[in-house]
Parts: C-alpha cells; sequence; structure tokens
C-alpha cells in the first residue's frame, strides 16, 4: 500500500510540474535576482508576456503566457515607443514613391541631413534620441496614433524627446534631397490636442526635481506617451509573423523594408560605428546580457527595442537561439525608484532592474 501510494503520489507530482507553465517556473525561480523582486512584486510593478513560437509541419502558432499585465494600469514605456515609429516611418515612406529609406532629408528646425536608414539604425542600435523625433516630426500624433487603432494596436504617442517643445502639436515641415536639390516637401501638420490619459496609477510617487528644485507631489503622466505591455508585443508578432494576422491588420511594408527593420532590431552598438566602451554590445540588450558588458554570444539574436526612464525599464523582445532552432517573444516591465523621487537619478537599475530582467530572460530561453 505504501509503495502505491508513493507511485500515486510521484505520477501527480510529474503531472503537476508537466502542466506548470515556463513563464510560472520562470517567476518561481529561487535565484535572488528573480526573488528578491517577486517577493515584493506590487512594489516594483512587473508586468510579463512571453510567448513560445512553435514551428511544425510549415505552420506556426504562438502560445502565450502571462503575468501580472494590466492594460489599464500606467508605466511610463520611455524609449519602447520609438519601435512603434520606426515600422510606421517606414510605413509612410512606403506610400509615396518619390522616396525611400536611403533619400536623404531633414526637417525645417534640424540643418542634419540624414536618411531613414540612418536613423532607424541609431534608434535601434543605442536608443538615440534626435532619430526618434525626427522620424515622430514625419510622421506627426494623427498619423501615429490612428494608424495603431487600426492595426488594432492600442497607444496613445504624444510627445517627442530630447528637443525644446516635445508636445508641439504642429510638425516642422520634411525636405527630401537628390544630391542638392528638394524633390519632395512633407508639409507642417496640425495634429489633435493632447488628452489626460485616463488610466489607473498615472500620478506617481511623492516628489520629483525640477532643476535643484524637490515638487513635493505625485508626478503627473498625464500628457505622457503610453504604449501597454500587450501592444508592445502585439506589434512584434504583427511584423515578425504578418502571415498570421488578416490583411487589415499588417503593416503595410515592402518585404524588403520588413526584413531591414528586423534584423536592425538585432544590430550591435559596435556594429552600427558606436565603438566606445559605453556602448557594450548588451547596451540595448536587456534580456539574458542586461547585468552583464561581456560580448554576447553569436548564436542568440535579439531583436528587440528598450524603454529606460523615470525608473522604468521595459524590453519588447524577439529571440532566436540558432542552435536549438527556437524562438521566443518576450515583453516585460519594472519599475525601481525606492526612494518614490522622480527626475533624481537615484534609480535601482544596477542593484534591481538589470539584473532581474537579464535573469528573467535566461529562466526562459536556454542559452543552450
Amino acid at each position: 500500500m505504501r509503495h502505491f501510494l508513493t507511485l500515486l503520489f510521484l505520477a501527480f507530482l510529474s503531472i503537476s510540474c508537466a502542466k506548470q507553465n515556463p513563464l510560472e517556473k520562470a517567476i518561481a525561480s529561487k535565484n535572488k535576482k528573480i526573488k528578491k523582486v517577486i517577493d515584493s512584486v506590487k512594489n516594483y510593478e512587473v508586468q510579463v508576456l512571453f510567448t513560445e513560437i512553435l514551428q511544425e509541419n510549415g505552420k506556426t502558432t504562438f502560445k502565450d503566457y502571462s503575468y501580472r499585465v494590466d492594460e489599464n494600469t500606467y508605466f511610463y514605456p520611455a524609449s519602447s515607443v520609438k519601435f512603434p515609429i520606426a515600422v510606421l516611418a517606414l510605413q509612410k515612406m512606403n506610400q509615396n514613391k518619390k522616396i525611400d529609406k536611403n533619400t536623404v532629408f531633414n526637417n525645417a528646425s534640424d540643418t542634419t541631413k540624414t536618411t531613414f536608414a540612418n536613423e532607424i539604425k541609431k534608434v535601434f542600435a543605442v536608443s538615440d534620441n534626435l532619430a526618434y523625433s525626427r522620424l515622430f516630426d514625419y510622421l506627426g500624433q494623427n498619423y501615429i496614433n490612428n494608424q495603431l487603432k487600426s492595426k488594432g494596436i492600442t497607444a496613445r504617442i504624444s510627445h517627442r524627446f530630447s528637443v525644446d517643445n516635445p508636445y508641439d502639436i504642429n510638425t516642422k515641415s520634411v525636405y527630401f534631397y537628390y544630391k542638392d536639390s528638394v524633390i519632395y516637401t512633407e508639409n507642417p501638420i496640425q495634429n489633435d490636442s493632447i488628452k489626460n490619459l485616463p488610466l489607473d496609477k498615472i500620478k506617481k510617487g511623492i516628489g520629483y526635481m525640477v532643476g535643484d528644485s524637490l515638487v513635493e507631489k505625485p508626478m503627473d503622466f498625464s500628457l505622457k506617451n503610453y504604449i501597454p505591455l500587450t501592444s508592445l508585443h502585439q506589434l512584434m508578432k504583427q511584423l515578425v509573423f504578418p502571415e498570421l494576422f488578416p490583411k487589415e491588420k499588417r503593416f503595410d511594408l515592402t518585404e524588403e523594408d520588413r526584413n531591414f527593420l528586423i534584423n536592425t532590431m538585432a544590430i550591435l552598438p559596435k556594429d552600427a560605428g558606436y565603438t566606445s566602451k559605453e556602448y557594450y554590445d548588451s547596451y540595448v540588450k536587456f534580456f539574458l546580457f542586461g547585468d552583464s558588458k561581456e560580448p554576447m554570444p553569436s548564436h542568440i539574436k535579439i531583436h528587440n527595442k528598450v524603454g529606460f526612464a523615470y525608473g522604468y525599464l521595459t524590453d519588447c523582445a524577439f529571440i532566436e537561439n540558432t542552435k536549438t532552432n527556437k524562438k521566443y517573444i518576450i515583453t516585460a516591465t519594472i519599475h525601481v525608484n525606492k526612494n518614490k523621487i522622480y527626475n533624481d537619478g537615484f534609480y535601482e537599475y544596477d542593484t534591481v532592474g538589470f539584473p532581474f530582467l537579464a535573469q528573467l530572460g535566461r529562466e526562459l530561453v536556454p542559452l543552450d
């Protein structure tokens, strides 16, 4: 009888383990980099989405898992919004036969002449803010938000980065050149006024810095950019696997431009010409390697976009292991701001945030 009960218990244990999904297993890890966060998870505002990409007999399917995901609770997406902006810039460009991603352009308030290809490389290689703002001004808020909505993606993108008037609803003229001659002008756009976001936890903390002065009240994020974790995750699926979505939900990209975008998302700083020690391989690759400055192994390809500001760390990544031929999508966010003061520069990125996201990636994606 005792032998029978032992076998029954082992069978039950085996079934229980088999049923445990990989995200639950990762979150339950005893590794201190995970446990430290999960033991106080509400303080860290953690949300995670994980997808195993199953490819059998020529058919691709998604197996999805989620942890504490809530579209109605606000987190600051920071530079992760550069992902949809890069996609939409190529889409809008594709609708104009006079230009392509290698056409030289500049806008009326910016003397720098560049190309979409160059700016998109900078966006993904080092998360360049001015590159994002140049693409933003080509698009305008109305186009950005209407197009994302038409693709079934919830978002409200309202502002630029690293410019004097980030919330300006008017764009500047954008000039496109062949040699030194203007061949096309994108006229200024007057966009709709920016409305407050009606979301939970839109006011955060107990204070924030303005210059050297502390404002002793919660920081209001209601006019800032918003894109929930579900939208970033869905955007990645729609970009990498457009054939799995109805035609009206696909982005209007040529196959060449779509492949350019996917490949550029995997670019490392050194491959884009950034050779200083500041720009190590995992500079904008948080999952698996975000807690290390060592070179990344060549068999792991991470196509991603991160966000990094106000104590929020977010990453949305399509990850390929070329040794195992396995593919995954991970999107996660964590907030590390123990003193609840914003803009003071004191965030626990290195001690909590980067280690958590890196270890989460290692728990979900085998390196060998």
